[in-house]
């Protein structure tokens, strides 16, 4: 990893640090922007190390070759944006069906299709949660600055060895090319998590057989273990076993791994909480912009306060319900989209508040001042409800 030390560097970049710093040394992409530098820093620094650089035809061969990687005992990552991540949902479903650890980097840009490819968006944060078919538990880290762009990578590969899945890191255009002071610690004061091995001889081992924490240990192809690796409904041996019992089991253990595990993974900020009337809820670049709005209603005699999710899933729905009815009248929702977070947020408060959302299509983020003229709106009730 690179020399310890304070840098001035660009969000794309500290990604790409942040990777090598948790040990990944497998990485399969296709260029696209507003994510390419990831890839251009990996193929510039992996030949240091030996790491293993790909550029593949495509976004569903990349996806498909850091998945293989994993099972070989590398830790691998992929990196793209919005019609990429589309491109991805296949395998995307495939990893969290076969508990492949690795870490898929999406920098979110305008959309739907093509969209806006050089500019903010957050467009693709229900698509994290919701775009592979079946039910299955994620994992999805929404940096705001080019530091957590280095630690939060850190934290995805971590949580994808430690629960053996994908992890998201979900970026956006303006955090992955914002440039600003990222410290990078010495290698001995970064946590770095392996996946675990099985205690058992291979002749004992059941492949997909967990431990209490809902994981199973995990061996790497060519260590002696069999291993057999199916998207098909599968037993503790690994192997297709379609019926009603199979699925139930594997399916609910899959949800339960992380919500059960959810106090251990979730992350959140607050800021000015507790005594707030109003709660702007923001992530990644508009949390920026919100902070400051909160200052700025605060002088102007609105209690309002902020939380930022850092994990967009699993989400702090028991906070928000916690705030809700313990004296919290109203939440915004700041974000760059027509409505994602804020129908989480809704959910969440159990009727205990009112929820608002301030929009933006991509192109930008919002200013301070649209955040503070859309509370004061509230304040005077000019608005509605959050589906005006």
């Amino acid at each position: 990893m690179m020399k310890p030390g304070t840098y001035f560097m660009e969000g794309n970049t500290a990604c790409a640090e942040g990777a090598i710093a948790a040990g990944c040394t497998f990485f399969a992409g296709y260029p696209i922007t507003p994510a390419s530098e990831i890839l251009e820093r990996m193929a510039k620094r992996f030949p240091e190390f030996h790491g293993s650089y790909l550029q593949m035809e495509d976004e569903l061969a990349s996806i498909t070759a850091i998945l293989g990687a994993s099972w070989a005992g590398r830790k691998a990552m992929t990196a793209t944006s919005g019609p990429g991540f589309s491109l991805m949902m296949e395998n995307y479903g495939l990893g969290l069906m076969t508990e492949t650890p690795c870490v898929i980097v999406n920098v979110m840009r305008g959309g739907p299709s093509t969209g806006l490819p050089t500019k903010v968006a957050q467009g693709d944060v229900n698509q994290t949660r919701w775009g592979t078919h079946g039910d299955v538990g994620v994992v999805v880290y929404v940096p705001s600055s080019p530091q957590e762009m280095f630690d939060l990578t850190i934290k995805a590969f971590n949580t994808s060895e430690k629960y053996r899945l994908p992890v998201v890191v979900l970026s956006d255009e303006m955090v992955s090319h914002m440039t600003e002071k990222v410290d990078i610690p010495k290698k001995e004061d970064i946590e770095i998590v392996e996946r675990k091995k099985p205690e058992e001889p291979p002749e004992r081992s059941l492949p997909f057989c967990p431990d209490e924490d809902l994981v199973p240990p995990m061996a790497n192809a060519g260590e002696g273990y069999s291993v057999h690796v199916t998207g098909l409904t599968h037993d503790e041996k690994g192997h297709p076993s379609i019926d009603e019992e199979t699925q139930n089991k594997l399916v609910t253990r899959l949800i339960d791994k992380i919500r059960k595990n959810a106090d251990d993974i979730l992350e959140y900020e607050e800021y000015m909480v507790q005594d707030a009337d109003i709660i702007v809820v923001a992530y990644g670049s508009v949390y920026r912009a919100a902070r400051e709005a909160v200052e700025i209603a605060r002088d102007k005699g609105i209690k309002a306060g902020l939380l930022r999710p850092i994990t967009i899933w699993p989400f702090p729905e028991d906070r928000i319900y916690d705030l809700a009815k313990n004296g919290t009248d109203n939440f915004l929702v700041a974000e760059i989209n027509f409505g994602q977070i804020v129908f989480e947020v809704e959910r969440c408060t159990g009727g205990a508040a009112n929820t608002y959302l301030a929009p933006r299509m991509g192109g930008n983020i919002h200013t301070p001042e649209e955040i503070v003229d859309r509370m004061e709106a509230i304040e005077e009730g000019k608005i509605p409800d959050f589906k005006e």
